[in-house]
């Protein structure tokens, strides 16, 4: 049986890909958790089908590195936060075995403060050594993402002392007004300023972080004040961030995050769609160019999906295929009208797991599938006080 065959092996009661690249078009994969709840591969009629995100998937897998580290693409590099976006794609799939070496790298790599450099290179190299506090925060995110998928205690125990110490450096860098510096440069200088759409993902992350720690029956109530006054700074103190409202990141992820739920929610994503989505093709990355971005229009489908907007989230993930290749994978961007690729040629890894993060929360096929979900999310802001 060669690795290029279409095949899927029943082990131990379930039904799993028998290995990378084996997904067969049509066939619903399900399986259960540790903790017994049954899941299935995510699928959508008429957007994607079950085999299709399985191979997607495998084209994740077939980027891993015999370390566990995922690059964007061959021969590129690593950073931990997509790193994580991928390890997650890979547990929604069922590649439980590449998402647990995705995350021992992520043990293996972490540095002693906690930290883990910004940009890895093949072969244990360094390309870039800025510590980025998002980067390194995403991993509770990830760590509670397969705990709520598989129900497997162990792997959580053996990613716990790596995700406390990552917060204990992401918390050295809060200021008093809740924000989080975005980085620390090489010479162990400070950056100069907090970013909005890091430190949305970095609220998240706290609220992931406070959940695992509950699951291992520990308590962080450090983590829980640190997570209120960030959630008030990105709430009600646009000024302690650069400004950056040209980014779609910066509109949608306040929402995506659960720092803004309800009418506040609604009116920011109103208020922005004008300016961000281009109508058939998808989610700009910047509002000063017709380039559309795969990740980004399927992390504002998770944004919508996460204020109960499903249908202009569907509507997001159609037009989205567009920029999906016959391998699974995905182009990272594309630009109108001339539907030229940019950067040109590139597929990456992170591009192709947002998608299969976006199938999983609007098809509820796995236990995590509500994990951005505002009223499912395991800390919500509505348990801290609304201002300090």
């Amino acid at each position: 049986m060669t690795a290029t065959e279409d095949a899927i092996l029943e082990q131990d009661g379930r039904l799993l890909p028998a290995r990378v690249g084996s997904a067969r078009p049509g066939v619903v994969a399900r399986r259960s958790t540790a903790a017994g709840a049954a899941w299935r591969v995510p699928d959508l009629p008429g957007i994607l089908s079950a085999g299709e995100v399985l191979l997607s998937a495998a084209s994740i897998a077939s980027q891993q590195r015999p370390d566990g580290m995922i690059p964007w693409f061959e021969g590129g590099h690593c950073d931990p936060w997509n790193h994580v976006e991928a390890a997650m794609a890979l547990t929604v799939a069922g590649f439980l075995d590449e998402a647990q070496r995705a995350y021992q790298w992520l043990i293996d790599t972490q540095l002693p403060e906690g930290a883990w450099f910004n940009y890895y290179l093949p072969g244990a190299g360094v390309k870039d050594p800025r510590l980025d506090t998002n980067v390194c925060a995403y991993v509770a995110t990830g760590a509670w993402h397969h705990y709520l998928s598989t129900g497997d205690v162990r792997v959580l125990e053996e990613m716990w002392p790596c995700i406390d110490r990552a917060f204990r450096f992401v918390l050295s860098c809060q200021s008093e007004g809740g924000s989080v510096l975005w980085s620390i440069d090489p010479d162990g200088h400070p950056g100069r300023f907090a970013l909005l759409t890091g430190s949305s993902s970095i609220y998240h992350a706290l609220s992931c972080g406070v959940a695992c720690a509950e699951a291992l029956g520990l308590e962080r109530p450090d983590w829980e004040l640190a997570a209120s006054r960030l959630a008030h700074a990105i709430a009600r103190c646009p000024s302690h961030f650069e400004p950056k409202e040209e980014f779609a990141m910066d509109w949608y992820y306040p929402v995506l995050a659960g720092v803004l739920g309800g009418t506040e929610a609604r009116l920011r994503i109103d208020g922005g769609w004008d300016t961000f989505v281009m109508e058939g093709l998808g989610v700009r990355c910047v509002s000063t160019g017709p380039w559309v971005t795969a990740a980004e229009t399927a992390e504002c489908v998770l944004a919508l999906d996460a204020i109960g907007r499903y249908g202009e989230a569907i509507d997001l993930l159609t037009w989205v295929q567009a920029l999906r290749r016959d391998d699974g994978s995905y182009w990272t961007g594309m630009v109108y009208p001339e539907q030229v690729t940019f950067p040109a040629g590139e597929t990456t890894t992170y591009t192709t797991a947002a998608i299969v993060l976006a199938m999983d929360a609007l098809a509820g096929a796995t236990p995590a599938a509500g994990l951005f979900r505002t009223d499912e999310q395991p800390v919500s802001k509505r348990d801290f006080p609304a201002s300090l």
